[in-house]
């Protein structure tokens, strides 16, 4: 009999991790590459929240806590969401986990039954399809064009919905393209959903504070009424530089909540306590510094999108919020390296900057969508200049196939 289960048999290997290890692995060799894979800011934990852990270290909150999160904790979780998004919740509808992620993946597992459907708007963040499977589920993958904004157009969510629709996954600020759905966006969505009372959100809020010149909207503040069929995740990850603390937290309903709690007592039981009370200080102390790293992010993404469309091939459009410019690069396809290889996909393309050009990106693919690759700007603005100026010359580089070369002189 086979040791592992045949449900992991349709697990990807995550392509972000996978060029982050190959950008290491090429370091330790002592090639210079400039890592725009990772998915976390590359500013420190605030010294405030470092206190904070400090202090919990000190006096003595180094032992359990309750599965759900300690109390002063979910007070300011409570606290932040009626502050930040007009939401009301009781202390026992929200949950603390281990990062948004753990989050994410309690819900799903707390509430589908095999060949349920999830809606997933792409492109998407590598691990929804596959913690939907893990849970049993079934992913339903519905394209968001680039020309709309990469956005979930109303009409598209309706011919998705079947009666096995368990979820509809809404990830805004978007990762990998930076796209915010406003209130007046969400609306219309929310129209589709009255209409299929089986059907539930999961708001992954996780780059809430990375917006820039917009206003943040969840879907539970934009249709209240629906405030009983969302569960809204969030955390301390990419808001306050707390990536490694792995905190996140979700609010929803009591029922939902008390399930997830059931399955994270007997997998992780509760996150380090320690990273708990730093939280609270994240959560509910001064947060000064997010204007001072939405304002750096915003700087670093406008130097990026400027040179990236300089580029011979490449084009993108100017994320609205996230810390990632997606880029589509359909303009190189078909070409051919200085080492005579052909770029047949966007996969191809990516190796060719990080081997040839020593840039680390992620291709499309992983976040199913293609011909594309995400750039993270969650680096120096030295870093991004010279990793722009080698995609530039990657760019250059390349020389049309002899195909192409014998079409453009038949066109000729």
């Amino acid at each position: 009999m086979p040791l592992i289960a045949k449900r992991l048999q349709a697990v990807r290997p995550s392509q972000t991790k996978a060029m982050t290890a190959a950008a290491a692995a090429l370091k330790e060799k002592g090639i210079d590459v400039i890592a725009l894979s990772q998915g976390e800011p590359d500013f420190d934990t605030p010294e405030a929240v470092q206190n904070a852990g400090i202090a919990a270290i000190r006096n003595g909150r180094t032992r359990y806590t309750p599965v759900a999160g300690v109390k002063p904790l979910l007070e300011a979780i409570r606290a932040k969401l009626k502050r930040d998004n007009n939401l009301d919740y009781d202390s026992d509808q929200i949950t603390v986990g281990c990062g948004a992620k753990q989050v994410v993946f309690n819900g799903l597992f707390a509430s589908l039954d095999r060949g349920d459907e999830v809606i997933i708007p792409t492109p998407c963040w590598v691990s929804y399809p596959d913690m939907v499977r893990l849970a049993g589920g079934e992913p339903v993958l519905v394209e968001c064009h680039e020309h709309f904004g990469f956005k979930l157009k109303p009409e598209d969510l309706e011919a998705a919905i079947t009666p096995r629709t368990k979820w509809l996954m809404l990830n805004s600020p978007n990762n990998p393209t930076g796209a915010v759905y406003s209130g007046a966006e969400l609306a219309p969505l929310a129209s589709v959903l009255r209409r299929h009372d089986q059907v539930h959100v999961l708001a992954d809020d996780i780059y809430e504070k990375l917006v820039y010149g917009k206003r943040f909207a969840t879907m539970a503040e934009a249709a209240p009424d629906l405030l009983d069929r969302t569960l809204t995740v969030n955390g301390v990850s990419k808001s306050s530089a707390m990536t490694g603390w792995r905190l996140g937290y979700g609010a929803g309903p009591k029922d939902l909540i008390k399930a997830m709690n059931t399955i994270q007592g007997q997998t992780s039981s509760h996150t380090s306590s320690i990273s708990q009370y730093a939280a609270i200080e994240a959560i509910g102390g001064n947060q000064d510094y997010i204007g001072d790293f939405v304002s750096d992010f915003e700087k670093r993404r406008d130097l990026v999108v400027e040179k990236i469309n300089e580029a011979e091939g490449l084009k993108c459009r100017t994320p609205d919020g996230a810390f990632y410019v997606f880029v589509n690069c359909a303009g190189v396809l078909g070409k051919i390296t200085p080492q005579g290889k052909g770029i047949e996909t966007d996969m191809d393309f990516a190796l060719y900057l990080l081997e040839q050009f020593g840039v680390a990106v992620v291709p499309g693919s992983g976040f199913m969508a293609s011909p594309y690759i995400r750039i993270s700007y969650a680096a120096s603005v030295e870093e991004l200049q010279h990793a722009c100026g080698r995609i530039l010359a990657a760019c250059e580089a390349l020389s049309e196939s002899e195909m192409s070369d014998e079409q453009s002189k038949t066109t000729a």
